[in-house]
């Protein structure tokens, strides 16, 4: 089992003031996390915010302008920054916001901060320009950028006492952070191709003519693109399939921001499904009264039913 700790009851203003600050940059630049996390009580929201808001300065970081060499230098001041917060060093006065939300994250609750550090390890082959072959490579990727937000993310959740299975949560954590980077790799393709960066395995893009890369509106000519996506598709359905069986272990807050994220990504999934050739010409999103119907399934425990009926242990690992 996986407890939090209580946060304490009082918060200095300097404290408060820099959660204040990751909570402004959560709203403003992760619409859909923004969304799942307005369901946690306040301190768990403050300190996913603080979580993201490094995730944040991470991701600019990679996707910037600035010179290679540049953004290796940055990221390794980042990693020196995350040493400061481990160690304790970060004191209330400190002149990064992030940096103080951020220790006073990790003395509330059981983060495994070496989950930021996997992150910047990602981020680094993405600067670096690294390409896979196969999927077993991108989960590689995909565990460090996705999969350790998911176990982060848990270490503030934490798990309901005597919840059955416990001891997989992390594991199912990080299963559903590759789902949901999946899903973005399949809505961004066309964007981080204009990019220079492709995530899709290259034997899966051999395997359907897809070889040549995606910088228009339409798929290369003689290729199989709906049956690529389709078969991307089932790779990430079967990985929320195994990662949902978190949430009949949270409270039920937590169950509900996870199932509001996950919900959200999943329904993406869906129209990507139906219309594979949208992302090619353009951003596949959710309008706002959907988001909303998929925080009301998540709050009323529908998804964390349905995952404690529906999904075995057998079947996962059949569909995976």
């Amino acid at each position: 089992m996986i407890r939090t700790v209580d946060s304490p009851s009082h918060v200095s203003a300097p404290v408060l003031a820099a959660y204040s600050y990751c909570e402004t940059v959560t709203g403003q630049q992760a619409r859909n996390f923004a969304y799942g996390i307005r369901l946690l009580p306040t301190a768990k929201r403050r300190a996913m915010s603080a979580l993201y808001a490094l995730s944040r300065r991470v991701d600019d970081i990679g996707d910037g302008d600035l010179a290679d060499e540049v953004k290796l230098k940055r990221l390794e001041d980042t990693r020196a920054l995350l040493a400061r917060v481990r160690e304790g060093e970060v004191e209330e006065d400190d002149t990064d916001p992030v940096a103080v939300a951020l220790a006073h994250t990790a003395r509330a609750f059981p983060v495994p901060l070496g989950g930021l550090d996997e992150l910047i390890d990602g981020v680094q082959m993405d600067v670096r320009g690294e390409t896979y072959e196969t999927w077993d490579d991108l989960k590689v990727y995909c565990r460090c950028v996705a999969g350790a937000i998911g176990r982060l993310s848990l270490g503030v959740f934490g798990t309901e006492p005597g919840a059955r299975g416990a001891e997989r949560a992390s594991e199912y954590a990080d299963t559903l952070g590759l789902a949901l980077q999946l899903t973005n790799i399949l809505r961004d393709v066309r964007e981080d191709a204009e990019g220079g960066r492709t995530y899709l395995p290259a034997d899966d893009l051999a395997k359907f003519g897809c070889s040549a890369g995606f910088g228009g509106p339409t798929p290369p000519e003689g290729s199989d693109f709906a049956g690529l996506v389709h078969f991307e598709v089932r790779r990430a359905r079967a990985l929320f399939a195994e990662g949902y069986r978190l949430l009949p272990m949270l409270d039920r807050r937590s169950g509900a921001c996870v199932a509001a994220m996950a919900g959200i990504y999943r329904r993406l999934l869906d129209r990507i499904e139906r219309d594979p050739e949208a992302v090619l010409r353009g951003r596949v999103s959710l309008p706002g009264r959907e988001k909303a119907y998929v925080a009301v399934r998540g709050l009323s425990g529908l998804d964390a039913r349905h995952v404690t009926r529906h999904v075995s242990p057998r079947s996962v690992r059949r569909r995976a």
